[in-house]
């Protein structure tokens, strides 16, 4: 018997569902890319873009997934034979370095935990031992879809500045922009990029860049540039330069919608929905947990993401789990990667996400939870159900809109 025949419900952490709206919006013709309408629309993308990366500085749009960002990042700035740092928390900023490694870059891993944030205080330490500022630059990620985790950003930044140490500040945002908080300029960060597949809410296929002043320093003498990601090919006049040829046009029309749903919602509603959402799944976990066979990934409650949680099921295959929930209820929920492959799964709770699709997949996960004699603790969807309604409870005009001050 299945109950999975209707609408298939996605909650992996990339790609996301993307709204009808964003869909329906690619259904037009192909329009003049040189003149009139699409103009103004990619100086409207790259000025709200700006909004969302909260930044004074200048902003890129790429035909490219996140990978493109990650080498248009490196070589914008970058010079054959220069150092970068990598912050390892889970496996993208690691791949991040592969990257950086492929086009001549000597890349050093800080050694981390892919249970934990990267620390502070070890990014100050290995800063503080660079006398020859021989590191050029510092890649992290803010969260790290792998783990699971969320990094302190103003804390990192805290740390280079300690340590009196001048490399570039990069973060990648591609799983946390527009889900939780970032203030590019206000944290010090040289450069951000993000991917259009996630809390953005459009297909997979774009990818940004915010780069600050330090970063366009830089880029006057990088030596890695090459013609398709460079900044000053891209800030030429004629239009089509600004995607180094032929725009993705249909993308952009999906991406304008798609930043009109989420500058009507708000940022800061658009992160306390997300917040709000991701405390109730944790709620949830947290109660399955008591009995032995799950825990979360990530060991510090105050390090886990909003956008994504990591389970683990210690000595047991968690495939069974997975298919129960697609095959039986047509819930897809991901699997583990990299170095926790195969030893749990992952619920993404990003993006075009509400709470009906977040205690759906809940009630799914537990009934899964129970069909298959996983032992888990009683009572973790009316956890979730408690928190959310907790939250809520003080919206007397029952609008549904979050009180600010349950938001947190």
């Amino acid at each position: 018997m299945t109950l999975a025949n209707g609408r298939k419900i996605l909650m992996i952490p990339g790609p996301t569902t993307v709204p009808d709206e964003v869909l329906q919006a690619m259904h037009r013709p192909a329009i003049d890319i040189r003149e009139g309408e699409l103009v103004g629309m990619t100086d409207r993308c790259l000025s709200d873009l700006q909004a969302i990366f909260d930044t004074t500085g200048d902003t890129f749009i790429y035909a490219a997934n996140g990978h493109g960002a990650w080498e248009a990042a490196l070589s914008n700035t970058l010079s054959r034979g220069d150092t970068v740092l990598v912050l390892e928390s889970g496996a993208f900023a690691r791949g991040w370095g592969e990257i950086a490694g492929m086009l001549g870059l000597n890349v050093e891993i800080l050694a981390g935990d892919w249970r934990r944030a990267v620390d502070p205080a070890a990014l100050e330490e290995r800063l503080k031992h660079d006398t020859g500022h021989r590191i050029k630059a510092i890649l992290t990620v803010q969260i790290d879809t792998a783990s699971g985790v969320i990094n302190d950003v103003p804390a990192l930044r805290a740390a280079i500045d300690a340590a009196g140490h001048p490399a570039l500040f990069m973060v990648d945002t591609i799983a946390s922009l527009a889900c939780v908080p970032f203030h590019m300029d206000a944290w010090g960060v040289d450069l951000a990029l993000s991917g259009s597949q996630k809390g953005l809410m459009t297909p997979p296929g774009l990818s940004f860049i915010a780069a600050g002043s330090r970063a366009m320093e830089a880029h006057a003498t990088a030596n890695l540039r090459t013609l398709y990601w460079d900044w000053t090919f891209r800030q030429g006049e004629a239009h089509y330069k600004k995607y180094c040829g032929t725009p993705p046009v249909q993308m952009i029309f999906a991406f304008r919608k798609a930043l009109d749903l989420l500058l009507a919602e708000g940022l800061d509603g658009a992160h306390r929905r997300h917040r709000l959402l991701a405390e109730a799944v944790r709620a949830c976990v947290g109660v399955w947990s008591k009995a032995g066979a799950l825990e979360f990934n990530i060991l510090d409650p105050d390090t886990r993401a909003d956008s994504v949680t990591v389970v683990l099921t210690p000595g047991r295959d968690p495939a069974a789990l997975r298919r129960f929930c697609l095959d039986a209820c047509g819930l897809t929920i991901g699997e583990t990667i990299g170095e926790i492959t195969g030893t749990g799964f992952r619920i993404g709770h990003m993006g075009h996400v509400n709470a009906p699709a977040v205690l759906g997949a809940l009630a799914v996960i537990e009934m899964g939870l129970s069909a298959l004699s996983i032992p888990h603790g009683a009572g973790g969807l009316q956890a979730a159900t408690d928190h959310l309604a907790n939250a809520l409870r003080g919206d007397s005009a029952g609008t549904g809109k979050v009180p600010a001050a349950a938001a947190g």
